[in-house]
């Protein structure tokens, strides 16, 4: 990932895609997981009444956030939860270090957060010395490969059984060349058990926050963030601001859209409710803005904030599909990350928004109604506008809005062309034209549609 992180996307999916039969696989395997999703929703008749609640409440959560989160914060701290509030991630970090210092803890476990990959929480621990031992299956077989997620449900989704079994023999001394997923599933469980049953401190994110109860939800189908936050002594639970949603009523609309969204399955298999600290466990809520204050300002961006991460986006992407998703060089890949990203730093994610066919399939299944492909479009307007568009990309629109917007011009550019690609292929099929990189040049047509429509239309 260190290495990807410094390519554009369009960078790092060349890379990616040189190897053609991974990626026709990891293609297939994720189109493989958005038919699930459909046959999951296509057994609610209600589906769309439910999208539309869900965006509602998510825009009504959005617009009156100010006071939504005081009632959570006064709730929660009558629920003896310590809450804590982060201006940006480099405070969310010194937070709970401080945390981890004052109480001397060596021992941590962490399920999936992707606040926390957001934040760089990891590498921030790990150079001051602090061991963070993932425990979710995905994130533990990427941590071990000192790799970052490339999707935010299924982490390790770019892997093979073979790359993990090679993984899980360096690493857990399982046996070489041992491929079968029961094996390395009973190997990785058994790491893990060790591992939560030593551990002092548990980190874990947040699905929903409730404001009405200053209680929140964590969902998993490994159970791992339970055992976390039972087995150890401190529970640390961290989350973006948007996650709140006002009332308890409200969960069974996102509970019943979160996971047929992510995997197809009626419900995940643990929707965990956590709402004080049991006796003797210190309780930790660490709230964070980051850049989300600035989305929110954003009026034509906001609702991008509506997001429950289910990765419904990323499985329908025929981009992301065949890219994967370290090309996206962000802890949110996909077509969510590239409308969320840019609000973060323009100028590091300002290709995000261009590595899309704007086709609107990413916008037709996300469960809150959020219109990706609208914004992706709008962000697209928004960096060229701040003159961070690359400049060739510049002169190429300008060059094609010249061209469409004059007839005569337009007739005799595809005189030339189609003259060029009969009689001079080589001017076009060369490593010089990006779109011969991964793809053959059709024949010329022999003439226009115009042309054709003018000789053959009846008299």
């Amino acid at each position: 990932m260190s290495s990807l992180a410094k390519l554009t996307h369009a960078e790092a999916a060349e890379q990616f895609i040189a190897d053609e039969p991974r990626t026709d696989w990891h293609d297939d395997t994720l189109w493989f997981v958005r038919e699930k999703r459909d046959k999951a929703v296509n057994s609610i008749p209600e589906w769309e009444q439910l999208r539309q609640w869900a965006s509602d409440i998510k825009y009504h959560g959005l617009s009156n956030m100010h006071q939504l989160l005081v009632d959570f914060e006064k709730n929660a701290i009558a629920n003896c939860i310590e809450v804590h509030w982060a201006v940006d991630a480099k405070e969310h970090n010194e937070l709970i270090y401080k945390i981890i210092q004052d109480n001397q803890i060596e021992r941590i476990v962490k399920s999936k957060s992707m606040l926390t990959e957001e934040c760089h929480l990891n590498e921030f621990l790990t150079e001051k010395g602090v061991e963070v031992v993932d425990t979710d299956l995905g994130e533990r077989i990427v941590q071990f490969r000192k790799e970052a997620p490339s999707h935010i449900v299924l982490p390790a989704i770019h892997l093979k059984k073979q790359d993990v079994s090679e993984t899980f023999h360096e690493h857990l001394g399982t046996e070489k060349g041992n491929n079968d997923p029961q094996y390395l599933t009973e190997a990785a469980r058994g790491h893990l058990r060790d591992k939560f049953i030593a551990s002092e401190l548990a980190i874990t994110g947040v699905n929903f926050a409730i404001a009405e109860t200053g209680g929140f939800v964590v969902c998993t189908n490994e159970g791992n963030a339970d055992m976390g936050a039972h087995a150890a002594k401190i529970h640390i639970a961290c989350m973006g601001f948007e996650k709140i949603i006002p009332k308890a009523e409200h969960l069974a609309v996102f509970l019943r859209l979160l996971a047929r969204s992510a995997t197809g399955q009626p419900i995940t298999t643990y929707s965990s409710h956590f709402s004080k600290p049991r006796a003797g466990q210190q309780m930790h809520l660490v709230i964070v803005d980051n850049g989300r204050s600035r989305q929110l300002g954003r009026e034509e961006f906001r609702n991008s904030l509506k997001c429950i991460r289910c990765a419904a986006c990323f499985n329908t992407c025929p981009v992301y599909r065949r890219s994967g998703g370290h090309s996206y060089h962000t802890a949110v890949a996909g077509p969510i990350g590239s409308i969320l990203n840019p609000n973060l730093d323009m100028q590091a994610n300002k290709d995000l928004p261009f590595a899309s066919t704007l086709c609107g399939s990413c916008s037709n299944v996300c469960p809150v109604k959020i219109n990706i492909h609208e914004q992706l479009y709008l962000w697209r307007q928004t960096i060229t506008k701040e003159g961070l568009a690359p400049k060739t990309k510049t002169i190429a629109m300008w060059g094609m809005s010249e061209v469409l917007a004059h007839p005569a011009i337009y007739r005799l550019a595809g005189k030339m062309g189609r003259w060029v690609v009969k009689y001079l292929p080589f001017l076009t099929n060369n490593a010089m034209n990006p779109w011969f990189k991964q793809r053959e040049m059709p024949q010329a047509p022999k003439e226009s549609f115009r042309d054709w429509y003018l000789n053959n239309k009846q008299k």
